[in-house]
């Protein structure tokens, strides 16, 4: 019996590795994006400083692990072998939600999550225990520490509203006050600035950064407690004065000393305050061990007799375990891809400038937009014009010559670097001061959207797609609380039914799907990794658009080329999983060729004056791959719709036709492809000319069909296919001759001009 729920302990502790790996990834967004948007310092030097920030924490934490031993449940309901299985179900459930969050690239929240999953897992649980003893529902109540739950809720739901728009309002004072030109004026003001922010870091390191540190004098954290408003005054003169000094006779940046300092704080808080989330359940299920062991070698209980009483005392974490997770956290701040994936979706969502986005537009962010410019524009009814003057040039960004979108080029400035580690920190700071519970994940997100709306980040052409990935974030908030109340509920309730074989099995199916997201992740990146990456405002010369408008050709043709042979053979064998996967290819292609016209207004605007006639060339280019690809979109789209609702196969001959088309269309393919990527462009006359041949070929079989149908064919569906198939093939070659004809006497008008 001992040696099973010593098994059991050995598979939560590696749930709790694993689970201090994926929640680091989610929640290094928290302190790391202010840094590393802003380009205060090196990557190297941000991550340096986290980890600090997060081994301190981790190491010299008190580890008292409330939430999960007693925070949500009252433990002397549950007897010893019921908690080892509301413990196992969370853990399971912890680490398979958290790993999908990272997958997706979205930041949630390890505290809801947590939260959520014991409350789910004890409310089953309890449920099945007043089934079994035919009690009352009413009696939930004695099993749920319901208040303490609602309260977690309602102050972390709470905490959303008031992180963004304190957030927006700071931003909003500090850019009025700086501008977007703040090194002229931090001489001026830039002490004062400096003052209150590092004070409200100092202090927010000193509330939340060392609470239960075990190392600092109880007699310290009393005077801190007694003392916060000396400490307030004395922290803002003494940090005043010295922003003042490095301003006036140092070159070092205030703004970003404030950064740094600020990053390290919240690392420090997160790994000593949020460490419960990742390592708490599985170190209250080993003190329940313990305990039960101690009881079982006394008396000889059983675990389905041992009630949890003791579990609902204060008992400190072992020193080797944090100095362990410590670890693990550091390594995987360094290593971790998804943690940086995650980071970069709230810089993105944040950035200033315009630029590829990674959400699409939706009813509500249209109507939340369209609601917002209304409400402006009957606003600047009201203010004055000259006010309203004053303010705009406050929030006017200094004029470039050319409009272009380095990657280089940090997401925002220091300033609102400076606000999002500031503000974070006020709030986090008084809401601990009050004993008020709330994410810091939630509160570090909405701060920088608060932030990002005040500072004109979400201008007219992004601001539907950043509120949409905003509504996406919050989305995906809520479906964390669902998706791990309901998972832990339903987990627990398999074991408790199916004991040790289930929870095998439940183990086996989360390292199956761990390592199965792993995999596409990895694949995932390494197409990432090998599509070249070229910054479009560097072309300025006609040879680098040329180069660069052949392997764009070269490569959507290739792709096309696949697709139409794949479609044609699958059609055939009526294969509807093979014709799904090339019609998600289609979308893929298409989101690329989209993307490269996302550029064209940065490419136009880099340009050199003796190149602007190529953009003409280029935005034509652009326009004939888009044809190629709405006729390849229409073959795979409808060929699969075709399969997909059961209609009859084409017929043998009809299916010979298609497959010679697409035989001669191959071939002539694969000479475009070999003409460009060597660009030699040599062959392109003479393909020219045969794809009229070709074109002459499929308009014979369009020929051949309407006789086909007035004397054997007698099937609408396949008829509509057929024609659409063959029309949109023509449209298809047409649509590369007329790319290849306007390649053609561009590079040939380059030669006459170069001679």
């Amino acid at each position: 019996m001992e040696q099973f729920y010593i098994l059991l302990l050995a598979a939560l502790f590696v749930l709790a590795v694993i689970d201090l790996t994926v929640g680091v990834s989610n929640d290094a967004v928290n302190f790391l994006n202010s840094a590393v948007g802003s380009k205060a310092a090196s990557l190297r030097t941000i991550l340096l400083i986290a980890s600090i920030g997060v081994a301190v924490g981790a190491i010299f934490s008190s580890g008292l692990m409330e939430v999960a031993r007693k925070g949500i449940f009252n433990p002397g309901q549950f007897y010893f072998d019921e908690i080892m299985i509301i413990f196992i179900s969370v853990m399971i459930t912890d680490v398979l939600l958290l790993d999908l969050f990272n997958s997706l690239e979205l930041p949630t929240s390890t505290t809801v999550s947590i939260v959520f999953e014991l409350l789910g897992a004890s409310v089953a649980i309890s449920i099945l225990k007043i089934l079994e003893a035919d009690d009352s529902m009413a009696t939930l109540a004695n099993y749920i520490n319901s208040d303490k739950a609602i309260e977690i809720i309602l102050g972390i739901l709470l905490s959303v509203v008031i992180a963004f728009t304190v957030g927006a309002f700071v931003q909003w004072i500090s850019r009025l006050i700086f501008s977007f030109q703040f090194e002229k004026r931090m001489k001026y003001v830039g002490g004062i600035f400096g003052g209150v922010a590092i004070t409200s870091i100092t202090y927010f390191i000193l509330i939340k950064g060392i609470k239960g540190v075990t190392v600092i004098p109880a007699s310290f954290l009393e005077f801190v407690d007694n003392n916060k408003l000396l400490i307030v005054l004395g922290c803002f003169v003494f940090f005043t004065l010295m922003s003042q000094i490095l301003i006036q006779f140092t070159k070092y940046s205030v703004l970003k000393i404030i950064i740094l300092v600020g990053t390290f704080a919240l690392a420090l808080a997160f790994a000593g305050n949020d460490l419960v989330n990742f390592i708490g359940v599985p170190i209250a299920a080993f003190q329940s061990f313990e305990l039960w062991q101690g009881a079982y070698e006394a008396t000889g209980v059983l675990p389905s007799d041992f009630a949890m009483n003791s579990l609902s005392g204060q008992v400190e974490t072992p020193t080797y375990l944090l100095v362990f997770a410590g670890m693990v956290m550091v390594v995987t701040l360094w290593l971790s891809k998804k943690a940086r994936s995650v980071m970069y979706t709230e810089i993105n969502l944040a950035r200033s400038g315009e630029g590829h986005e990674k959400f699409e537009p939706n009813f509500l962010s249209r109507l939340v937009v369209r609601s917002t410019v209304s409400l402006n524009e009957a606003i600047s009814y009201v203010i004055p014009n000259n006010i309203q003057s004053k303010i705009e040039a406050r929030f006017s960004k200094p004029s470039e010559k050319k409009a272009k979108r380095n990657s280089e080029e940090p997401a925002f400035d220091m300033v609102r670097a400076s606000v999002n580690l500031m503000v974070a920190s006020i709030l986090i700071s008084m809401a601990t001061s009050l004993k008020l519970p709330l994410s810091t994940t939630y509160v570090s997100f909405m701060v920088a959207m608060g932030t990002s709306l005040s500072d004109k980040a979400w201008g007219r052409e992004s601001a539907v797609y950043r509120v949409a990935g905003v509504f996406n974030v919050i989305g995906g908030w809520f479906v964390t609380a669902v998706v791990a109340f309901i998972a832990a509920a339903i987990f627990s309730t398999i074991i408790f039914y199916g004991e040790g074989w289930a929870i095998i099995i439940l183990l086996i199916v989360a390292v199956v799907l761990l390592i199965r997201s792993f995999v596409t992740y990895r694949k995932k990146q390494r197409e990432l990794d090998g599509e070249e990456k070229i910054d479009r405002t560097s072309l300025i010369t006609i040879n680098e658009i040329i180069t660069d408008s052949s392997d764009n050709i070269s490569g959507v043709i290739k792709r096309i080329s696949k697709i139409y042979s794949d479609v044609v053979d699958n059609l055939g064998l009526q294969d509807l999983a093979k014709l799904k996967k090339s019609k998600k290819q289609l979308k893929k292609l298409d989101d690329e060729v989209e993307t490269l016209k996302s550029d064209i207004f940065y490419f136009i605007k880099s340009l050199d004056e003796s190149s602007v006639e190529a953009s003409k060339f280029y935005i034509l280019t652009l326009d004939n791959l888009q044809d190629m690809l709405q006729s390849i979109g229409y073959i795979g789209k409808n060929s699969y719709s075709h399969v997909n609702n059961n209609h009859k196969n084409l017929k043998f001959n009809q299916i010979r036709d298609l497959k010679r088309i697409n035989n001669q269309l191959e071939e002539l393919f694969n000479r475009i492809i070999k003409d460009f990527e060597s660009q030699s462009f040599s062959d392109i006359a003479s393909i020219i000319e045969d794809k009229k041949e070709l074109l002459d070929h499929v308009s014979n079989l369009i020929q051949k069909q309407i006789e086909r149908i007035r004397s054997t064919e007698t099937s609408p569906k396949n008829t509509k296919l057929y024609f659409g198939l063959l029309l949109e093939t023509k449209d298809l070659i047409t649509a590369t001759i007329n790319l290849l004809t306007l390649f053609d006497e561009f590079q040939e008008n380059y030669k006459r001009i170069k001679k």
